[in-house]
């Protein structure tokens, strides 16, 4: 796998703060892929995902965003689980819910838009509330989390038949272990 392949935004775990997560790979293993290491990174990001600033995103920017990725991570694995989250970690994503006063306004172009977030801030909290609405709604229950022990990304699963998270390379990976696996135990 090449370093351009492992730095690849995903943009494929079912929402777009299910991504967010995404842009730390394998976040349990020895070594983490960081995929917003720099504010032009995050620009990018922002601007893929279809939430690109009015103003470039700055090192404290770049900061929040992290921060809010590992907010939450430990909230989505919980709630995937079924079990309580952190308390620390709901205060924090409340935190984020009340950053940024970011009103609803529509503009009709070639298509239905909302008007673009003056802030990454404002973009960030965009994400925190629509990571809030799919933990504490019926969505809830279409979250998984991928067996790899360095990954255990969390993803949307609504038809329940997903097994790994998007990522090839832990599909691949669990497909072999078990392939040896079976032939070990001479199943």
């Amino acid at each position: 796998m090449t370093d351009h392949d492992r730095l690849a935004f995903r943009f494929d775990c079912g929402a777009t703060w299910l991504n967010l997560l995404a842009t730390r790979g394998r976040h349990f293993g020895a070594h983490p892929v960081e995929r917003l290491a720099t504010p032009e990174r995050l620009a990018e990001w922002l601007d893929r995902s279809e939430l690109p600033p009015a103003r470039p995103p700055g090192a404290e920017d770049l900061r929040r965003a992290h921060e809010l990725r590992e907010t939450l991570r430990p909230v989505a694995l919980s709630v995937a689980e079924e079990r309580p989250p952190p308390a620390e970690a709901v205060e924090g994503l409340t935190r984020f819910l009340g950053d940024e006063h970011d009103p609803v306004r529509l503009v009709v172009a070639d298509r239905l838009l909302r008007e673009p977030p003056a802030t990454a801030g404002a973009a960030l909290a965009r994400i925190a509330r629509q990571a809030a609405d799919h933990l504490t709604g019926p969505e809830r229950h279409t979250l998984a989390i991928c067996p790899e022990h360095d990954c255990r990304g969390v993803f949307a699963n609504p038809t329940g038949r997903r097994r790994w998270c998007p990522s090839l390379s832990c599909a691949s990976r669990g497909r072999v272990r078990a392939f040896r696996e079976r032939r070990r135990t001479g199943e």
